[in-house]
């Protein structure tokens, strides 16, 4: 890395004296665009998976051991060094787009050094958020890692290998971690087994790991197909069956009887200190446990009463948590016999929105978009989700949507989960981050769940204004997925900050909404693996409505729809406190 140095220079004039002549030196903005760059670059090398997912191939064939105390010791030494760097940086000589990029950066620094203190990296593998299930997505085909040519083919294998060396000390870490009280609860274990076992044997051909075989390129030669099915068919039977029944192995017999029967991180080793912290990483708020808690129930309690005035309007008789029942189970509201009408029903969503996206957005995405059934090897645990597209744009963004048993699958709640993980929550969001070409490159891929969640929950709220909602039952889904992240408030701080247990956290979510058994479960399961995540939704979602609300009051007849998610979109990612902060000068500069 080029070290950018900032002087400052007095030049004195003397009229007899031939002045040597000097290169000019850097002003404080230029100065902070390169050590952005170098923070950007440097972070690709660090994590290689960052950079393939933003559609940068240089560091397709690497999968470092980020478990390795080498690694810790490299992360920890490039957070420190930037940290450093751009706090001597002079706030006065900065633009306020430039200022917003280096508050941005030192909260991603202080952020990540202060995660340094928690050996969270002794409980390396859970049922939801683990690198391994990151990796096997990629191992489809289909996703981020490309396939298109031979050294695509050859860099994947090299990477598998990294990816073990991983896997190796995942294993070594939580034999640790077991001894020492960094476990899982042994009902998230229970959930973790069948993904390793899934994937433990053959046949070959038919194996996840072996896919990009059958997407060859026309343009490959005999000889090269014939090389890399070979060298594909080794890796699958010597590396990765092997590698995934060792571990479904120890998962059973040795990591399961050792897991412990609490569901909040407080009972382990992590103590009353890392919830906090959690809470600081994903709302990227102050609040504390008991703010959030009573806010959730306050909110739980408002749109109970909005949904109660649904029923009445439906005219179903007996009490609220009657029609949860009668919704979970109403055969009416699943349709599909083929999973292709699954995909067709979400595409006729986006086509009545499109005139009224027209008037609400004055910038929308090139990224193109899809629509797409989640892979099977992860469907049954999975949720729907969104994974952008490439920064160049090749590679569209992607609404994943699990359908394991088309027959049960219930749309009473999907236009709202449309709006939220594709248009115009998350694909927009994303999309137009990468897009933007006033951001520096490290915050096109920047992720804050406060925002980012944020953003998409308050999509939810403008299906009435895109032309959706219009039968009772799709509104009433639209509450229940506010209400189901009101919940998570009330549920995520039980466990984690006042000694919940899941079956409790479990019978809280049943009686207040309508998601199935089985859904809630694998949700509060969710929580329990990543403490303080479920928080971000909700709590973004009440700072846009908030800043929406002020504009609208404080602009009156100036105010304009448009303009206002402009606004908030084109920031991209950042924490709520300096998107609240640029909302504010918006407002104060379009009076």
């Amino acid at each position: 890395m080029r070290k950018v140095l900032f002087f400052v220079v007095v030049v004195f004039f003397a009229c007899s004296c031939q002045e040597e002549v000097k290169e000019p030196t850097p002003n404080a903005g230029e100065e902070l665009s390169q050590l952005l760059s170098d923070y950007s670059e440097e972070g690709y090398s660090l994590n290689p998976l960052i950079a393939t997912s933003a559609g940068d191939n240089r560091f397709n064939d690497q999968f470092p051991d980020f478990l390795s105390e080498s690694y810790k010791a490299k992360s920890k030494e490039y957070f420190t060094k930037y940290k450093k760097a751009v706090l001597a940086i002079d706030d006065s000589l900065l633009t306020d787009t430039e200022l917003m990029s280096k508050k941005v950066l030192l909260w991603e620094c202080d952020m990540n050094l202060d995660g340094f203190q928690f050996r969270k990296d002794l409980m390396p593998i859970d049922q939801m958020w683990s690198a391994n299930l990151d990796f096997n997505q990629l191992a489809s085909g289909t996703t981020a890692q490309p396939f298109k040519t031979v050294e695509d083919y050859d860099n994947w294998l090299k990477r598998v290998d990294g990816y073990l060396v991983w896997l190796t000390s995942a294993k070594k870490n939580m034999k640790e971690g077991s001894q020492k009280g960094y476990v899982l609860p042994k009902t998230l274990i229970v959930k973790v087994i069948p993904q390793f076992e899934s994937l433990a044997h053959g046949p070959v051909e038919d194996h996840l790991f072996y896919s990009p075989i059958k997407l060859f390129p026309d343009s490959f030669s005999d000889e090269e197909k014939s090389r890399l099915t070979q060298a594909y068919s080794e890796m699958v039977e010597n590396k990765i069956i092997p590698a995934y029944a060792d571990m479904a192995t120890y998962l059973k017999e040795a990591y399961l009887p050792l897991g412990r029967e609490s569901s909040g991180m407080a009972a382990t080793p992590l103590g009353d200190s890392y919830y906090p912290h959690q809470i600081k990483k994903y709302t990227t708020t102050n609040m504390s446990a008991d703010e959030i808690h009573n806010l959730g129930l306050s909110e739980v309690a408002r749109i109970r009463g909005e949904m109660e005035a649904v029923k009445k309007q439906v005219g179903f008789e007996g009490d609220l948590n009657s029609f949860f029942d009668y919704i979970r189970n109403n055969k009416e509201l699943m349709p599909f016999t083929e999973r292709s009408q699954v995909l067709a029903f979400y595409d006729s969503i986006h086509k009545v929105m499109q005139p009224q996206l027209d008037k609400m957005f004055g910038k929308q995405p090139k990224t193109a978009f899809e629509v797409r059934r989640t892979e099977p090897f992860r469907e049954k645990s999975a949720a729907a989700n969104y994974s952008p597209g490439s920064l160049d744009g090749t590679r569209p963004g992607i609404f994943y949507t699990p359908i394991p048993n088309v027959e049960e699958y219930n749309v009473f709640d999907k236009e709202d989960l449309f709006l939220h993980e594709a248009i115009p929550g998350h694909h927009f969001q994303c999309s137009l981050q990468q897009e933007n070409e006033d951001l520096p490159m490290f915050r096109k891929t920047l992720w804050y769940s406060a925002y980012g969640e944020g953003w998409a929950l308050y999509s939810e709220s403008l299906g009435t204004e895109l032309g959706l909602y219009k039968d009772p039952y799709q509104y009433f889904g639209m509450l229940s997925s506010e209400i189901h992240r009101a919940i998570r408030l009330v549920v995520d701080t039980g466990i984690h900050a006042k000694g919940w247990t899941r079956e409790e956290a479990i019978k809280y979510s049943l009686e207040n909404e309508a998601e199935d058994a089985a859904s809630i479960e694998s949700e509060i399961e969710r929580y329990m693996a990543n403490p303080g995540q479920a928080l971000s939704y909700k709590i973004g979602q009440l700072k846009i409505i908030e800043m929406r609300k002020k504009a609208e009051q404080e602009l009156g007849d100036k105010f304009d729809i448009k303009d206002f998610h402009d606004q908030i979109l084109e920031t991209g990612c950042v924490p709520l406190a300096l998107l609240e902060e640029r909302m504010n000068q918006w407002i104060a500069s379009a009076k």
